[in-house]
């Protein structure tokens, strides 16, 4: 009986109770205008055709405007409703103009670095291409005098990051979209608590929707209560709002600003195989030391002066403050996050610039492959065009109908020469692009219309760094446990199965 009694109070089973009564009276609402019917459905299907109208001409990606066409035509009657309430993927102009404050705060706090770019237009101007295009539509600029080392496991970054926060003396920043109660989390939160005694400075943002079923309710007033600083990003409550969709998705650690982490990596268990969720978990982080970890300590303080509305002086912050001596450059490095307040796609421009401009091969790590008809343009072209194209996959699924979504979109690659390979130990949950031994991304941003579209995520583009040819040997010796797709396996799938696949692409911007 008393863990029934905490079934029902759970903050998921309220929320949704509450949810699904905004849904009955929505419902109750409409047939109450039956009485009005001739009215009420000229009304709804004038809505409709406006909608019809306005999606036709708006800026959004065409797949999401397929999306939404098709089941407002079949149901002029509430589909116009429902887009109204439901489908604008855009946030209202009240809520991007609060949330404008994060992006600009870091906008403003980047300078621009014209000698580096300078420096990479020397040896590639491809590389400057790419660079310039994050520097001016990401505020991130390149950076030099950093190290960088790629951790290819999660046992790997948990035991990197132990090492660096026992190290912390001013202050530790963490980031990340999921955290929970279990040997990592509570490995760190021992070290955190230590080093609040000292007098380290400690603050923790997490996602709310990421930690709903992961943290106990008010984890916030917990960790207050053990004198660590924390904010929650977008707070879960009970009512119907595209709002809920935009999450923070990120995966940071600072520390005392020269150090840093971001990955694929969240702070659970099942991320450092302490227990076997999906199989083995493959995933990924890259540790930076020196110069680039100001975009990352700027990421942090401008999402955290948001949630506080607050602004700080993020000069005391700088990587140089607390290192005598920045490290040798290690190649070019340059942090950098995407976010749905404005309508550039950062991070798939990103992918899409490196795969275009790869010359003999790009190899792609993702756990979901539901991408866009720029993205399969992009990949099926460079794979007829010779380019060694591969995409690693996961085998068993964390998500029934995403991994059913991600395998629907194997036939038409591999027919045009694209590799595609599934894990067999268990889940990928890396993102990784690796190209020609030159360029290399490591970060949160996977290939679904979620992450490049509506969440707050952020990422690592490399230009001839170490590190690079370590993600790329990663890659391969992961392929040695890996299955790869044929043609005929893709086409040997039953009618009926097809049929299912089609119409999850179909709606696959919606999920």
């Amino acid at each position: 009986m008393k863990k029934i009694l905490q079934f029902l109070c759970h903050r998921v089973v309220v929320v949704a109770c509450l949810i699904f009564l905004q849904v009955l009276i929505l419902m109750f609402m409409i047939l109450r205008f039956r009485d009005y019917f001739v009215h009420f459905y000229a009304f709804c299907v004038l809505l409709s055709t406006l909608v019809l109208l306005y999606i036709i001409n708006n800026k959004s990606n065409p797949a999401y405007k397929i999306a939404w066409i098709i089941p407002i035509l079949l149901f002029p009657f509430f589909g116009g409703l429902f887009y109204v309430m439901f489908g604008r993927s855009r946030l209202s102009k009240r809520t991007i103009r609060k949330m404008y404050s994060l992006a600009n705060n870091f906008h403003n706090t980047m300078e621009a670095n014209g000698s580096t770019l300078s420096q990479i237009a020397q040896e590639s101007l491809d590389a400057a291409n790419q660079s310039r295009y994050i520097q001016n539509y990401a505020g991130s600029p390149a950076f030099q005098h950093t190290s960088t080392e790629y951790l290819p496991l999660g046992e790997v970054k948990f035991e990197r990051m132990v090492e660096e926060l026992k190290k912390a003396r001013h202050y530790i920043f963490l980031e990340y979209f999921i955290i929970q109660e279990g040997k990592m989390w509570n490995t760190i939160l021992d070290i955190l608590v230590e080093k609040v005694k000292e007098g380290v400075d400690v603050r923790v943002i997490y996602d709310d929707i990421g930690c709903i079923m992961t943290l106990p309710n008010n984890y916030k007033a917990h960790l207050e209560s053990l004198g660590i600083k924390c904010c929650v990003f977008n707070p879960f409550i009970p009512i119907l709002s595209m709002k809920l969709n935009n999450r923070d998705h990120r995966k940071i650690c600072v520390i005392d600003g020269h150090t840093g982490f971001t990955g694929g990596i969240n702070l659970a268990d099942e991320y450092i195989n302490a227990y076997e969720k999906h199989g083995h978990w493959k995933d990924v982080a890259i540790l930076l030391k020196g110069e680039a970890v100001w975009s990352l300590t700027v990421m942090f303080l401008s999402m955290w002066d948001y949630i506080l509305n607050i602004r700080e002086d993020y000069e005391k912050y700088r990587p140089n403050v607390y290192l005598d001596t920045l490290p040798p450059s290690d190649g070019y490095v340059q942090p950098y996050m995407d976010n749905p307040i404005d309508q550039e796609a950062i991070g798939e421009t990103v992918y899409l610039n490196m795969i275009n401009k790869a010359k003999r091969y790009v190899y792609i790590n993702t756990p979901y492959l539901i991408i866009s008809n720029e993205m399969i343009t992009a990949l099926t072209s460079a794979a007829k065009e010779g380019v060694d194209v591969r995409i690693v996959t996961p085998h068993i699924a964390d998500k029934w109908y995403v991994h059913a979504l991600t395998r629907a979109h194997y036939e038409i690659l591999v027919e045009a020469g694209v590799k595609i390979y599934e894990y067999t130990p268990g889940f990928v949950h890396a993102k990784t692009f690796v190209a020609d031994d030159e360029y290399g991304i490591v970060g949160t941003i996977n290939l679904d219309f979620r992450s490049l579209y509506l969440h707050f995520e952020d990422a690592v583009w490399l230009f001839r760094t170490k590190s690079v040819l370590a993600i790329r040997d990663d890659y391969l010796k992961t392929l040695e446990v890996c299955q790869q797709i044929t043609l005929a396996s893709c086409r040997s799938v039953s009618w009926y199965q097809k049929i299912f696949r089609s119409i999850l692409r179909l709606f696959a911007p919606l999920m």
